[in-house]
């Protein structure tokens, strides 16, 4: 078999049922078929039921692949009654389906049906095209029924013990450590089984706009330890430049920050120009271009412009850490309700207006303050509020982007390499 390009892989998922039924599983399968997708791979999502969402990539519904298709019930029904009368047809027949949908795949992902007595001529016809060698399989463990207490017993006899067998021709995955230890115990195996964790779509749960994911992606913001925002037009009464100032003291500590600015100036207003010409010229000489982002002058890999209209401010605040506001002067300060009204920590200078609305629950600092003491305080503020934390974590550890690239695509070229 000639050796796939790992970036460019044919990739089938399986499961019993895809979006838009309701499941956890149905949600994993449905994102890791986008994900693998949006990285380039040749992807086909093969379901019993469900339906055909999205015209990204094929989507194949056969009621045969179902755990209610009145074929399956039946052939369970009889194995019940310890009769055999068209179970071994039926894993014949599954055959020949998979095998019609997967001619030139490099990988069948399945989902649960090696673990669950769902469709267990499923279960039988994956464990033949394994051993063919035709296809590399891959069984991702969820859950098994031998994990609860009131497991039939029948479950634990020939042919259902199958579900607790684990097989040289199929490599498995696990979506927990607590999964893979009960794995492990239940096929009598000592050599631990991978873990790759279920993720979280930000871009999709957030339901973010094509620009928003276009820039995040091209500027890796995902990968940032920390994302500050500060939606403003570039006038010296924002005092953007103490912005840039502590940009370049967080960066001296280590912190991988990503400053974004939403406003532009006015080139009619030579004040405006002159503003703008100091701010470009202090990052330049602080050493900030890849930190420092000027969203209205920012342009696509593809040539566009960006229109920060209000979903692409919200987009921002959805992705950002905190809202950043290092202002001289306001009559108010509108961008703190946004930010409070979606539970994002505010950083900002402590003028009158912004410290009536934020009453004790923001991070406020003087403007003359050293911007070293300011990087200081953020970073002290937002250790202290757990949803912060927490927030960070999934991003960085449980996005799936972050999984596949850390995880996933690793394992595609181990199992490539040793087949």
């Amino acid at each position: 078999m000639k050796e796939p390009d790992i970036d460019r892989l044919k990739i089938a998922l399986l499961h019993y049922s895809c979006p838009h039924v309701v499941g956890g599983v149905e949600e994993v399968i449905g994102q890791q078929a986008s994900f693998l997708h949006r990285h380039g791979h040749e992807v086909k999502l093969i379901a019993g039921k469900g339906d055909v969402y999205t015209e990204d990539f094929p989507i194949i519904i056969n009621p045969i692949f179902s755990s209610t298709d009145t074929l399956i019930t039946r052939a369970h029904e009889e194995l019940i009654e310890g009769k055999r009368l068209h179970f071994d047809s039926l894993i014949e027949n599954i055959c020949v389906e998979l095998q019609s949908e997967l001619e030139s795949f490099d990988f069948l992902v399945v989902h649960n049906v090696m673990t669950m007595p769902y469709n267990l001529p499923l279960t039988y016809a994956i464990k033949k095209l394994a051993d063919s060698g035709k296809i590399r399989v891959i069984s991702w463990n969820h859950d098994s029924v031998y994990f609860y207490p009131d497991c039939p017993d029948i479950y634990r006899s020939e042919p259902w013990n199958i579900l607790k067998t684990k097989f040289s021709s199929i490599y498995y995955i696990c979506i927990s450590k607590i999964r893979s230890e009960q794995f492990c115990e239940l096929y009598k195996t000592k050599r631990k089984i991978t873990v790759i964790p279920d993720g979280i779509d930000p871009s999709g749960f957030f339901q973010l706009a094509p620009d928003s994911c276009q820039i995040i992606h091209e500027q890796r913001l995902f990968k940032a330890d920390l994302i500050m925002v500060q939606p403003s037009r570039l006038i010296p009464r924002k005092n953007i430049e103490l912005g840039l100032r502590v940009v370049s003291a967080l960066k001296k500590k280590g912190v991988n920050v990503r400053y974004l600015i939403t406003g532009a100036y006015n080139p009619h207003e030579p004040k405006g120009v002159k503003y703008y010409r100091e701010l470009k010229r202090i990052i330049k000489d602080l050493g900030i271009t890849r930190e420092v982002i000027f969203i209205a002058e920012y342009r696509m890999k593809d040539g566009r412009k960006i229109v920060p209209d209000h979903t692409f401010i919200r987009d921002l605040y959805f992705i950002a850490d905190i809202l950043f506001m290092p202002s001289i002067s306001e009559g108010f300060g509108l961008p703190l309700l946004e930010a409070g009204m979606i539970k994002l920590p505010i950083a900002c200078s402590d003028i009158p207006p912004f410290l009536e609305i934020g009453d004790g629950h923001i991070c406020s600092f003087s403007p003359i303050d050293a911007p070293d003491r300011i990087a200081d305080k953020i970073l002290k503020f937002l250790s202290t509020i757990p949803t912060h934390n927490m927030h960070r974590k999934v991003i960085n550890d449980y996005a799936w982007d972050s999984i596949y690239r850390d995880h996933i695509r690793p394992l595609f070229k181990k199992i490539i390499a040793a087949w």
